[in-house]
């Protein structure tokens, strides 16, 4: 077996003992690209290797759906029938872990009527509500990975042949997912996990009613709700089972009170939003919503997803990841946001996550809107950090603490 093939392996192995952490008689619901079927079927035989009951797998053709984009009767996209949804919220019912193997393309829908594709994704967002609901309250364990599709590396790598990209990119996954140069991947994310915890409880720990960001074409303020808790590394799952969702992770985060958010905010590296590309562009909030927007490029697309609906214009997250994080140091632009966002700071437009708030998984719409807590069927992150930027934190009785200094942590966790 040559090297590729077992770091390979190991990153089945991260994927499942890691990643969903699944459990002894647990189902697994993978969703992949047809390029990546090697892949899986190692993570499959991982699967079913550490007990699983049954493993589902979801191809996630993007040809196909760039074909439904660009010729389905618009109506057809606005009203996505509801037992396309049937299988995916039953499974989370049932206690299955999801894992997603993500690689899409960032141009796959360059060439797209931005208005069919926001039609089709608030269908796709309203019918799979209670799918969503599951994940974003850790109601079972869910975990992204991700796989280098040829269209995906040769953005990443331009000029270079598509095989000779592809290894490339496959190279830079290993590496950023902690597989490469360790022995026991495993191990390596349980240390990298505690490293984590100290940076989350930390900010726990200063209770800050509110964060200042400053930085070029950045001025923002964001107030915190009362009761907010930051998290990182695994998490919990409501049965008490720990994972991690996204692999790489680089992140802390919680969320904003949606109430309180002002200024402007300059987004620094490129967004790829539904196989669109957004660059170049900055919003500024005024109590909360989205009050100016410009993009110098993907302007349109950017105002039909402010346009998703009401909570799309707020923000849902709040992300803290030093500049100098292992995918940052990579040099590269990976427009694929699980990358990018732990390359840099980044906010998001969008649904909050519950679990981020105290008591927020018990609590009903009407609770979660009266604690600042943003809801959307959006959730879309974007990146802000950069060596230039300087984060405070202001506690209760106003005194401002440092965070961040030149995008880095002030303290060495």
């Amino acid at each position: 077996m040559n090297g590729f093939e077992q770091e390979l392996e190991a990153f089945a192995r991260v994927a499942i003992r890691t990643g969903v952490n699944l459990q002894k008689g647990q189902g697994l619901v993978i969703s992949a690209p047809p390029e990546a079927s090697h892949f899986v079927h190692l993570i499959t035989e991982e699967a079913y290797t550490a007990g699983a009951k049954d493993v589902h797998l979801e191809w996630s053709d993007e040809e196909t759906l760039r074909l439904r984009l660009k010729y389905a009767p618009l109506d057809a996209l606005k009203q996505v029938p509801a037992w396309k949804f049937y299988a995916q919220n039953e499974s989370v019912k049932d206690k299955y872990a999801v894992l997603s193997i993500y690689g899409p393309n960032p141009d796959l829908l360059e060439e797209v009527d931005g208005a069919r594709t926001a039609a089709y994704m608030a269908s796709i967002g309203k019918g799979a509500t209670p799918f969503r609901e599951y994940i974003m309250n850790n109601r079972i364990q869910w975990s992204i990975v991700a796989y280098p599709t040829i269209a995906w590396a040769k953005k990443v790598f331009p000029g270079k042949p598509a095989g000779a990209a592809q290894e490339l990119l496959m190279k830079e996954i290993l590496r950023v997912s902690r597989v490469t140069g360790n022995t026991d991947p495993v191990a390596a994310w349980a240390d990298h996990n505690r490293k984590l915890h100290e940076a989350k409880d930390f900010m726990n720990e200063q209770k800050f009613r509110s964060l200042i960001y400053q930085a070029a074409g950045t001025d923002l303020t964001i107030d915190l709700p009362d009761g907010h808790i930051w998290c990182g590394g695994s998490e919990p799952s409501e049965a008490g089972v720990p994972f991690n969702a996204n692999i790489p992770t680089e992140e802390v985060f919680t969320l904003p009170d949606k109430r309180g958010v002002n200024g402007t905010v300059s987004g620094t590296m490129p967004l790829n939003y539904n196989g669109q590309v957004i660059d170049r562009f900055s919003l500024t909030f005024k109590d909360g919503a989205v009050a100016e927007f410009k993009a110098e490029k993907g302007e349109e697309v950017l105002s039909h997803l402010l346009d998703t609906d009401e909570g799309s214009r707020r923000l849902g997250e709040v992300a803290l990841v030093p500049h100098h994080s292992p995918v940052s140091e990579s040099g590269l632009i990976f427009y694929n946001t699980l990358f990018d966002e732990n390359a840099s700071c980044h906010l998001a437009l969008g649904k909050a996550y519950p679990t981020c708030i105290e008591g927020g998984s018990g609590l009903d719409e009407d609770g979660l809107d009266r604690a600042g807590v943003n809801s959307s069927i959006a959730h879309v992150d974007f990146m802000v950090g950069s060596a230039h930027l300087n984060i405070d934190g202001v506690k209760q009785d106003g005194t401002k603490i440092p965070v961040f200094r030149n995008g880095a942590w002030v303290l060495d966790f």
